[in-house]
């Protein structure tokens, strides 16, 4: 095997190659292969360009069928065998790292525009050649007018050695004379046609004007015309031409004769059908693709006042386990059966399927009452998907998940109305699949904002677009300011301070949470210095800085090296950090994400228990996980933000303090907003709270100065 080519000229020579090739022999030239190679190499230049072109331009690809024709490709297997060759190896030699997906849809168009280009050429040609024989015909007929002229032989080997059919009628239709091309056209012989009459051909698929300008031709008003028509063949199949008929005067210029000109254009017809079909259908299942289904939305959407539509956007639900576990070809055989099943749903007037991708699916209705077809288009689609589909002996349970976006034609862009049905399936999907949503503007809006903070969360780390509030911690007994716990906020360009809760999950979800916590423990370390510095040590106390964990920093390789980096980094002993995780992040923890929380509490780190109590686990648990605080969540303490409170949660708080400190573990509370609130958990015995009775979230000269007023009385 012969080594790949090594840069972009070396791999569009060798496509050159095949294609000279493939076309040479069904080629009339003059010219050797490696000439006519030569003579293709930049057509196969000029395809390579458009096809990686930004933006696709089809009059690359006619102007590479307009140069075959000139390069005397002109027969139909030269056409064929081009196009063959595009499809098998452009995209491969030529692609680039491109997108393969899009690159072999733009090679289909390209290919599209090179049948219509070489059609055009070739049309140009024989009209030309038409005009040369009408001209021909038109001396050669005044010749037989005057009897027997000395021209009639050279008439006679144009009119029978022409390529294209002749055919000679009075002005009252009646055929007069056929050449042997018009006879193989239609499998007649010559008695058959010169028996009938030219308006037994109409035909179904006549152009409006067809007929009308015939009449105009045979009353003497037109001198010719040009148009493509259809005939039926004596075997009933039908016979596409590029039809010229012009009108013969005599020596006196009154009208006399017609004359018609045909090129059977059938194969040529049938090859532009079939390269539309591939560039607007799926090639596995059928359906209309992406591209057809985008131009029958956007005529749907333009159809004007009173117009609706519904779209039903089908995603299948687990559809990765059957091509992980059965592998492609099965899965191939689920999505053929899946879009059988959705194209009987679909069969009303108005109604389309069609294949995005992958596994996804849309269907379309219109009409005027498409608030109730679509709703039950969608109840058809899942009772569709209801019955098992067997695929290798197996029987398959397939499930979807449906957004519907419906609504008046003109409001809204294709792209819009995809993007709304794209959302709103997720949102079925987030909600358990195997359902269908409708579209809601207030949850596309806050999904576009969600995608635009996932999107713009890696660069607003570099911009330092984070910033850190501190809520300070205070002790229960003495009232004293005993640390804060650091809490991140972003400040968005556009939609200005964003607390956690807006943005921790996408950064949980992206795994940007990593960088983010490091950068936040690091940041409150070198505060927690800060503040040592500038007081003198221990002139405010121990203060210590509070810093969340998030299940994916827990699971971490670099969590403790991290850590200890930092604390070095920032002269910080271990025992002025402590570090938060929530109680649902350790249900159910093995050994191996307990140990990095082991490892840093055995160097002095306190670990909290976050919101303790919310996550329903065992008490018996606290044994042996390494924690030294629990943070009671606020829950259990809102009744006490007014007198009495209520005796049950009393109970339950009075016997979490209790043991907690049979364990030697500190009891925080959060959420504290009353004074009532604070004097009752201090009676319960709880060591330190915070909230917004002491203060809420600030800049750390704020903690500072809460903790010099109690320093100093």
């Amino acid at each position: 095997m012969s080594a790949e080519p090594d840069g972009p000229e070396d791999r569009l020579r060798r496509f050159a190659t095949i294609w000279s090739r493939a076309v040479f022999p069904v080629t009339s030239t003059s010219s050797t292969r490696p000439e006519f190679q030569e003579r293709l190499l930049p057509l196969a230049r000029l395809l390579s360009e458009a096809l990686r072109a930004r933006s696709f331009d089809a009059d690359a690809g006619r102007a590479v069928g307009a140069a075959l024709v000139e390069a005397h490709c002109t027969d139909p297997e030269a056409l064929s065998r081009t196009l063959d060759c595009v499809d098998a190896y452009l995209v491969l030699y030529c692609g680039g790292d491109g997108d393969r997906e899009d690159l072999r849809a733009r090679s289909g168009r390209l290919q599209h525009a090179m049948a219509a280009g070489f059609a055009q050429a070739l049309r140009e040609r024989t009209l030309a050649e038409q005009e040369a024989i009408a001209q021909a015909a038109l001396e050669a007929q005044g010749v037989v007018a005057q009897a027997l002229h000395a021209t009639e032989a050279r008439f006679r080997a144009v009119f029978e050695g022409a390529a294209i059919g002749i055919g000679i009628a009075d002005l009252e239709g009646n055929i007069l004379q056929v050449n042997g091309a018009l006879r193989r056209m239609f499998g007649l012989s010559e008695q058959s046609l010169r028996g009938r009459r030219v308006k037994e051909w109409v035909h179904p698929d006549d152009a409006p004007q067809t007929w009308r300008l015939y009449d105009e031709l045979v009353s003497g008003e037109r001198e010719h015309y040009h148009l493509e028509k259809a005939f039926y063949r004596p075997d009933g199949t039908v016979l596409w031409t590029n039809l010229t008929v012009s009108l013969l005067r005599d020596a006196d210029g009154d009208p006399q004769y017609q004359l018609a000109l045909m090129e059977d254009t059938t194969e040529r017809r049938l090859l532009n059908l079939r390269l539309r079909y591939e560039a607007t259908h799926d090639a596995l299942t059928g359906l209309p693709n992406r591209a057809f289904f985008f131009e029958r939305l956007e005529k749907a959407l333009g159809a004007g006042e009173g117009r609706r539509f519904g779209l039903c956007y089908l995603d299948l639900d687990g559809f990765k386990t059957v091509n992980d576990s059965l592998g492609h070809a099965a899965g191939d055989r689920l999505l053929v059966e899946v879009a059988d099943r959705l194209q009987a749903c679909a069969t009303a007037s108005g109604e389309m399927v069609a294949r995005l991708g992958g596994d996804e699916f849309v269907a379309l209705t219109t009409g005027p009452d498409t608030e109730r077809t679509v709703d039950e288009l969608a109840a058809r689609i899942m009772n569709a998907l209801l019955a098992p589909i067997s695929v290798d002996g197996r029987e398959l349970t397939v499930r979807g998940s449906i957004g519907i976006v419906e609504g008046p034609a003109g409001e809204r862009s294709a792209a819009e109305v995809l993007r709304s049905a794209d959302i709103t399936m997720y949102r079925a999907k987030s909600a358990g699949g195997n359902r269908f949503e409708l579209a809601d503007p207030e949850a596309d809006a806050r999904a576009i904002t969600r995608h635009g903070l996932t999107t713009a969360l890696p660069t607003a780390l570099d911009r330092g677009e984070f910033f850190i509030e501190y809520q300070p911690l205070v002790h229960l007994g003495d009232g004293s300011v005993r640390g804060a716990e650091a809490l991140v906020r972003w400040l968005h360009p556009q939609h200005g301070v964003l607390s956690p809760d807006r943005f921790i999950p996408l950064a949980e979800h992206t795994g940007l949470i990593v960088p983010l916590g490091r950068w936040v423990l690091e940041q409150s370390v070198r505060q927690a210095r800060e503040w040592r510095d500038r007081h003198g040590g221990e002139a405010l106390g121990p203060l210590r800085i509070n810093v969340n964990l998030s299940p994916c920093q827990l699971t971490h390789p670099g969590l403790v090296q991290d850590t200890v980096d930092i604390l070095e980094r920032t002269g910080v002993e271990p025992d002025a950090l402590c570090l938060e995780v929530t109680e649902s992040a350790l249900i159910g923890a093995d050994d191996d994400l307990l140990k990095p929380l082991r490892r840093l509490a055995e160097m002095g780190v306190d670990i909290a228990l976050d919101d303790f109590g919310t996550g329903y686990s065992n008490l018996a648990n606290l044994r042996r996980l390494p924690v030294s605080v629990l943070k009671l969540d606020r829950s259990f303490t809102q009744s006490m933000q007014q007198f009495p409170a209520d005796p049950v949660d009393l109970k339950i708080v009075e016997g979490i303090v209790s043991l907690a400190h049979s364990l030697d573990l500190a009891v925080t509370v959060e959420g504290v907003e009353t004074g009532a609130q604070a004097e009752q958990l201090r009676i319960l015995g709880c060591d330190t709270a915070q909230g917004w009775y002491y203060a809420r979230p600030g800049p750390p000269d704020r903690l500072h100065d809460l903790a010099l007023v109690d320093a100093t009385g």
